[in-house]
Parts: C-alpha cells; structure tokens; sequence
C-alpha cells in the first residue's frame, strides 16, 4: 500500500515539476521584457545578462508616448478590437443559431463551405479583399464604378467589414446551440414568439459562457493583428499597436527600450479582458469539457 502511495506520489510531484518548468519558460520572456522596459538603454545594449535593472528609470514609459503618438495606436486598436467582438458575436450568434436550430434548404452544404473557408490561408485573401475595399462604389471618393478614390482604405471599416462575421464564430455558436434543447424553441412558438425572439431572449442568456469565450478569442485575436492593418491602413494616425511597436524595430535608430514598454502596455487590454472574463472563460471551458 505504502509503495502504491509512494509512486502515485512521485508522480504528481514529477508532474508539478514538469507544469511548473513549463509554466516558467512561457512566462520568461515577459519577465525579461518588463524587466528590460525599466533598463536606460546604455544598460540594454551591454553584454550583461541581469534580470533586474542596475538602474532602474521610467524614461523608456515617457519614449513611448513623446516620440510617437501611441495613445493614438491603442485607441484605434481598442475601437478595432472591441467593434470585432461585437460584430463577430452578433452575427456569429444569428448564422449559429440558423444552422444549429432553424431547417432550411442547403443548410449542410453552407455549413460545410464555411467550414472549407477556414483551410484557406488569410494570405491568399489578402489581395482580393484589399482590391474589392478599394473599389468598393461610392466609398472614399470613388464612383458608381468603383473608381476615382480608395475606398474603405486607411479606415476602421477596412478592418471590420472583413471580419465580422468569421467563420470560426459561426462554427463555435452553432456547436453550443446545438447543445440546447430544442423543447425551448418550441415552447416560444407555441406562445407566438418570432424567431428572432426566441434567439435574442431566450437562447442568448444561456448563451454567456461561449459569448465570453468567444470575445475573449476574438478580442486577442483582433488586438494582436499586424499585417492586415498594415496593408489596409496607411497613415500613422490610423495605425495599431502592433503596427507601430514595429516602427520601432524598423527606425534607423531602433528604440529598444521603448520598444520593450511599448510591448508591456500593449498587453494590459487583453490582461483585463481576461480577468473580467475569466468567470465565464473558465465556466465555458467546463461546460464544452463535460459534453
């Protein structure tokens, strides 16, 4: 009895070992980021290797904000993030509950094409989607053909149209309405309630854990992008965080100090989503876990 205790012992301890050797290697180079964000940068390009500053300064913070306008990058990425998250779980939610609850002709085969479109790398989209933006009629200055001005170019709809409604979002909805009982529905037909009633007051309540889940993906995801704001939005005051922490990698003079506070503030917006979330965040993974 003793040795069965002692090996299932040795094994959780192995395990906490393996979890924690684990845990300290994904979160190092966020540690050495905020510890390189207090260094003076005479102390960043020297050979030593300290996790803790010898000197410790906030000027790289106040770099940040006076040689480019960041407050600027954090407000558009903020505006794109969260207009993301309420369009993708808006419509993400409708086309979910089409295919999950409501019989139409021709369901299984859209479903399957949206499903096919999440296998096409972003990269391949990427030009047709910039040329149709671009031309898209009686936007930006163009004509009833398309032509004369940009578009939906260098603005937020650049963004936004493009993906509010992913097929990701549609998968994830339908895969939890699915979970639902039917009787619901029926219930509320019974009682004369429209479809959309039926959706928005009683489907959608129940619905918190995997909307929770789902912004929380879609606002990480929309927060971190980089080349698709980089292509659609060329001016510096519509840049986003991630397009400008890259100017200053990409200077003559690479600000690696500020570089480093740039990256620290950057993840303070998905770090509070997360922490306001994570109820439902953690709620939703039991829910799906225990199917």
């Amino acid at each position: 009895m003793n040795t069965i205790k002692f090996k299932k012992m040795s094994k959780s301890i192995l395990w906490y070992i393996a979890v924690l050797l684990i845990s300290l290697i994904t979160v190092f180079p966020l540690i050495w980021t905020l510890s390189t964000s207090f260094k003076p940068v005479s102390e960043i390009l020297s050979n030593s290797m300290n996790l803790i500053p010898k000197m410790f300064t906030w000027d790289n913070y106040k770099d940040v904000f006076s040689t480019t306008p960041f407050a600027r990058y954090l407000f558009n990425s903020l505006i794109l993030a969260v207009g993301g998250v309420l369009t993708n779980l808006f419509f993400g939610s409708l086309a979910g509950y089409a295919f999950a609850k409501l019989p139409f002709k021709g369901k299984k085969g859209l479903f399957m094409t949206f499903l096919g479109s999440m296998m096409i790398p972003a990269v391949v989209t990427m030009i047709p989607s910039f040329l149709v933006l671009k031309n898209f009629p009686l936007m930006g200055g163009n004509d009833i053909t398309g032509h004369g001005g940009m578009g939906f170019i260098n603005t937020y709809w650049a963004i936004l149209i493009p993906g509010a409604a992913g097929a990701f979002s549609i998968f994830f909805m339908k895969q939890f309405f699915e979970t639902l009982p039917d009787e619901l529905s029926e219930a509320a037909r019974i009682d004369g309630c429209s479809e959309f009633k039926i959706f928005w007051k009683i489907y959608m309540p129940l619905a918190k854990t995997a909307l929770a889940t789902l912004g929380i993906m879609t606002f990480q995801a929309g927060w971190n992008q980089f080349m698709w704001p980089l292509i659609v939005l060329n001016s510096q005051k519509m840049m986003t965080v991630q397009v400008g922490l890259a100017s200053f990698q990409y200077n003559e003079s690479a600000n690696y100090g500020a570089l480093m506070a740039g990256t620290i503030i950057s993840t303070v917006p998905v770090l509070f989503v997360f922490i306001f979330a994570q109820k439902y965040f953690v709620e939703g993974i039991a829910h799906n876990g225990g199917k």
